[in-house]
């Protein structure tokens, strides 16, 4: 199982989005180098009121490409980069990745799957309308997030748009994406 990571991006200042590059450096325990949610420990400024010696877990953000087409289909414009994510995917069901999964991008970087991208109102400021295409519920009401997932970096190495995307599942029994 794998797929093709299609845009890189990173914003050293705390943007909604993000700007694509040729690459990003990832970096073990870290994240994504010069991005503004990098670090051990929180970096989210929702997390950070809270209690900013949480450790990070949300290190690196992926979303898959094909929620673009989805919300396409409804009306919506999105492009690599501009809801914020590190790292837009194609060909994996990153929703559907249990807790602890290992991807791995060409031949260097590592990021295990921590959860689910708790979607915020700020999707609303991008585009008004489209924060309930990202954020729903299913038919026995339980709420359904499909703005991508978290991750942390468990060997650093460089990214960029092509490489392969291996994907590794952890041992059984699975635990599925919560959000983080």
């Amino acid at each position: 199982m794998g797929g093709t990571v299609r845009a890189v991006s990173s914003s050293g200042e705390y943007t909604f989005t993000k700007p694509n590059r040729s690459s990003i450096t990832l970096l073990a325990g870290i994240g994504v180098e010069g991005d503004v949610h990098a670090g051990v420990t929180v970096k989210h400024r929702s997390r950070v009121a809270k209690d900013p010696t949480q450790p990070n877990l949300r290190q690196v953000h992926l979303i898959h490409e094909e929620l673009f087409a989805e919300v396409g289909g409804k009306g919506f414009r999105v492009a690599p980069g501009e809801l914020g994510e590190n790292i837009t995917t194609s060909g994996i069901d990153l929703l559907g990745l249990p807790v602890g999964t290992l991807l791995r991008f060409g031949d260097q970087a590592v990021v295990e799957v921590t959860g689910l991208r708790n979607p915020c109102g700020q999707i609303d400021g991008f585009q008004n309308g489209l924060l309930k295409e990202v954020v729903g519920r299913d038919e026995d009401g339980n709420v359904v997030r499909k703005a991508g997932i978290m991750g942390v970096v468990r060997k650093g190495g460089v990214v960029r748009p092509g490489d392969a995307i291996e994907v590794e599942l952890p041992a059984e029994p699975h635990r599925p994406l919560d959000r983080v």
